[in-house]
């Protein structure tokens, strides 16, 4: 949210007590704009952070930054659920830009997170051009779209048709729905694996973002008397001279088979006196975009979402899988984090990896930030190569390297924190 390339003593830099939270997190609205939240979502917040990864920074009685992280694990490729540092509540109040705020407290976070032994720090950045300072490469990115329902048709696989679905209260199948999710997590790098309370994000149902929509609906899928997925929605009634023109805003959806998620987006596509859906958020690589009968009058939009940090560069890159063997050195560079810096040798295949340090002459040269931006195998080693962010040292070892990081399912990050 702001740069400060200047200077300030630490001193004012400490953990968040409970009894301060408010006072915290009333900053970090401000900076943010000011606009108050719900109370639904202040509790919610408030409830879910975790005081002793919070951060501060005081000027005398004045809290002027503030920063935290949550105790994630989060799917790699290869399935295996690692534990991450969630960065969030990052603002520094326009009075004390370009002090050293946002470093002070981007340099005490990472050092807090290697304490802890977690290998990875992930965001979602408010501006992106504030983190690849700090390490931070863009690993994921979503798909928005304004889908014309009235002229796109869905075209459906085979097993639609046994597909079941009913209107539910949202909360009342909140734990149905939180097993579809559980499933699917080590399917998919990026997913998070919820921890208690988190859960309560999917109902957050505050009026303020509704847009004079409907509160949330939900339906639940059953195929063989099984719940295999849901969809959470909101409807936005609108009417023109000519007709209904409603909306349907997509909140949620997902499905164990592509028979169920193709049987809740032809619901969403045909409720009744809605001609528009509105989407955000979802993956990039979704079965929809290649089922629907006119892709451009859904308006695809591209746009980054999660940043990824390696804060121990030789336990993240042996936490995953290679999906094609691998052996490569790599001379990374890392001035935030001087403890990467220097030369790892990365040998795996898809069964397994190791990464350790190495005398050895460098195959590939880049900095943390690049092996943040391809670690969840949603950007190519070989466009960072092209973009001039990699720099092959031994022929054909950038090829080698990019087609190993790859993924078979695109990384994708299914809700904010």
């Amino acid at each position: 949210m702001s740069d400060d390339s200047g200077d300030l003593t630490r001193t004012g830099l400490r953990t968040l007590r409970r009894g301060e939270w408010d006072t915290w997190y009333g900053t970090l609205v401000r900076a943010f704009g000011g606009v108050p939240e719900s109370a639904e979502e202040l509790e919610l917040f408030s409830s879910l952070t975790e005081t002793d990864r919070s951060l501060g920074v005081w000027d005398g009685d004045e809290c002027v930054g503030t920063a935290g992280s949550f105790s994630f694990r989060m799917t790699v490729p290869g399935g295996a659920v690692v534990p991450v540092a969630g960065v969030t509540m990052v603002g520094v109040a326009a009075t004390h830009r370009r002090r050293g705020v946002l470093t002070s407290m981007m340099r005490r976070q990472l050092d807090d997170v290697r304490s802890l032994g977690e290998p990875l720090a992930v965001l979602t950045a408010s501006e992106p051009a504030i983190y690849g300072r700090f390490g931070y490469g863009a690993a994921t990115f979503q798909v928005n779209a304004e889908i014309d329902t009235a002229r796109v048709r869905l075209s459906v696989p085979d097993g639609t048709d046994d597909v079941r679905l009913r209107y539910a209260a949202p909360g009342d199948v909140l734990d149905a729905c939180e097993a579809v999710y559980a499933r699917l997590v080590p399917g998919r790098p990026g997913m998070l694996a919820r921890r208690p309370g988190w859960e309560r994000l999917g109902l957050l149902d505050p009026e303020s973002e509704r847009e004079g929509a409907s509160p949330l609906q939900c339906v639940l899928a059953r195929r063989g008397g099984e719940v295999t997925g849901f969809a959470r929605f909101r409807v936005r009634p609108a009417w023109r001279s000519e007709g209904p023109s409603g909306t349907v805003v997509l909140k949620d959806l997902a499905g164990l088979d592509p028979a169920t998620e193709a049987a809740l987006w032809r619901f969403l596509f045909g409720i009744d006196l809605t001609s528009t859906l509105a989407v955000r958020g979802r993956p990039v690589d979704e079965a929809w975009q290649h089922q629907v009968s006119d892709l451009r009058r859904c308006g695809p939009v591209l746009r980054d979402a999660l940043y990824v940090r390696l804060v121990d560069v030789g336990a993240a890159l042996a936490a995953r899988t290679y999906q094609a063997p691998v052996d490569v050195v790599f001379e990374v560079e890392d001035a935030f984090c001087p403890w990467n810096t220097g030369r790892w040798r990365l040998s795996g295949d898809a069964k397994g990896a190791s990464c350790e340090r190495t005398s050895d002459a460098a195959d590939l040269a880049l900095s943390v930030r690049e092996l943040g931006a391809a670690y969840l195998g949603g950007v190519s080693l070989a466009s960072l190569g092209a973009a001039g962010r990699v720099r092959q040292v031994r022929p054909g070892s950038l090829a080698e390297a990019s087609v190993g990081f790859g993924s078979d399912v695109a990384p994708w990050l299914p809700h904010g924190f």
